[in-house]
């Protein structure tokens, strides 16, 4: 199968959040099964110049309603992939990749719209003629929308079927009416995307609504947040669409790159270890603690947290659990987001001196070494699409502590018996009260077997790409037209 993918951000070239993850090893993992990727990102300022280096390009023009854009596209062989970067310098040549100040550039309409239409032009340009059509969340979701309109009569992509991913249904690229004109399409398209008026009366659309109406087949990326988006909490306005196109929605959890993240073989940490042999989980907490200036209790649990900082990840949530339970537990926090919630994560570490820190920004290898080192993951997420935290936590031999939300009701069931400790979503004292059960039971005889339990768990990414498989081949069977 031919499968043109079109994402806003994969690791290992761009990545800030999971969706870069969750791309980059999709790709990989299907071109590895045989099958033809190729996969379209922006040229951003961050991504290196050594990833590009030795590639073939090929020269542009992208149709922007009356105008053109002129792109570069840059041709690179990654594993079983080929990568092809739109180079727009005015419009990706920046220095973050969304926006900065916690606000999105004004313009991004027209950057994801012309990104969108030089994927398809770049198709034709190197003669890809895909069979699937696969977009990733609001800044891709106009590709369906340009296949069933302005390409419908297209002889190159008569064959071809789309399908959307939603990876979080929160961000939905919504923008003046003027912007949706200017990529070419008309009033009727408009009616189809259109969300209502926002201030001012102006009429407003979105890239994700599109998507959502005109994608062959819809999919996300949990089986509970495929129900969960589907009602007015989870739909964020868009429940309606989703309710109606339910029988071509799917929930497929995501998987993991089990070899970036293998405790047995990580280059990141200062030690390894398996399920079978953990005495190297215990020399990583205790040179982690040392790092950074922790000062845990005698056979006190480390309680870490990786996430963006915004209202979605629980920031509060946890911060107003652990603050009394820090004399049972120290907290290493990591992430970047809002300032306000920054702010506000700083000032309280710092009120908690050795028992408290916080790194903001996201780094690799701390992360790397958090997980390995940390008995106790928290994620209090208010909503969680899929989370991949959890399942790293886990693979690590650290315990979960979340919210029964979306892929973290998938993959963690509450002890006993279960694998972690379950908490009601936008709960402070219930998640304390979690927490407390986490802690009581880091004392007693089952940790050690639940954390190797966790070790255990199969997340790989097997079960998920054949069910891409299958999504893809129902597209192909019942394209919208």
């Amino acid at each position: 199968m031919r499968i043109l993918q079109a994402a806003s951000e994969a690791f290992p070239f761009c990545k800030t959040g999971g969706l870069a993850d969750v791309v980059g090893t999709l790709c990989q993992k299907l071109g590895e099964a045989g099958h033809d990727v190729l996969l379209f990102l922006p040229k951003y300022r961050v991504i290196a110049p050594a990833a590009l280096r030795g590639g073939k390009t090929t020269f542009l023009e992208v149709p922007l309603g009356p105008g053109r854009v002129r792109v570069v596209l840059r041709r690179v062989q990654w594993r079983s992939v080929v990568v092809q970067f739109v180079d727009c310098p005015e419009l990706f040549d920046r220095d973050c990749i969304y926006g900065e100040d916690g606000r999105d550039y004004p313009d991004s309409d027209k950057r994801f719209s012309v990104f969108c239409r030089a994927a398809l032009e770049g198709a034709k340009a190197v003669d890809f003629r895909p069979d699937i059509v696969h977009a990733h969340d609001w800044p891709t979701a106009l590709a369906p929308l340009y296949l069933a309109t302005l390409y419908a009569r297209d002889p190159f992509f008569a064959a071809s079927a789309s399908v959307l991913t939603v990876h979080n249904m929160a961000y939905q690229g919504v923008f003046p009416a003027r912007g949706f004109l200017q990529a070419g399409f008309a009033a009727p398209q408009f009616r189809t995307a259109r969300l209502g008026s926002g201030r001012g009366g102006a009429a407003r659309y979105s890239f994700l609504k599109a998507g959502l109406v005109h994608a062959d087949r819809l999919n996300t990326v949990s089986p509970t947040y495929a129900g969960e988006i589907q009602t007015a909490v989870g739909g964020h306005g868009l429940q309606t669409v989703l309710r109606r196109r339910r029988g071509q929605l799917t929930g497929i959890l995501n998987g993991l790159d089990l070899e970036c993240w293998n405790p047995e073989k990580d280059a990141f940490l200062p030690a390894r270890f398996s399920a079978k042999d953990m005495a190297g989980k215990r020399e990583c907490k205790k040179k982690f603690l040392a790092r950074y200036g922790l000062k845990a209790a005698a056979g006190a649990p480390l309680v870490g947290m990786i996430g963006r900082l915004d209202r979605q990840k629980g920031w509060d949530v946890a911060i107003q659990a652990l603050g009394p339970r820090l004399r049972r537990c120290c907290f290493m926090g990591m992430g970047e987001g809002e300032r306000k919630l920054v702010a506000s994560v700083k000032k309280w570490t710092a009120r908690h001196p050795g028992a408290a820190r916080f790194f903001c920004g996201y780094n690799e290898e701390l992360a790397h070494c958090l997980y390995a080192a940390a008995d106790i993951i928290v994620m209090p997420s208010r909503f969680e699409p899929c989370g991949l935290g959890q399942m790293i936590a886990m693979r690590y031999g650290c315990v979960p502590v979340v919210s029964c939300t979306g892929g973290l009701a998938d993959t963690v069931s509450d002890y006993p018996p279960g694998n972690g400790f379950t908490a009601i979503p936008d709960d402070a004292r219930d998640f304390g009260r979690a927490l407390d059960r986490a802690l009581d039971a880091f004392a007693g005889p089952d940790w050690e077997t639940m954390s190797r339990a966790g070790m255990g768990r199969d997340f790989s990414w097997g079960r998920s790409v054949r069910l891409y498989l299958d999504v893809y081949a129902r597209a192909l069977a019942g394209r919208v037209g």
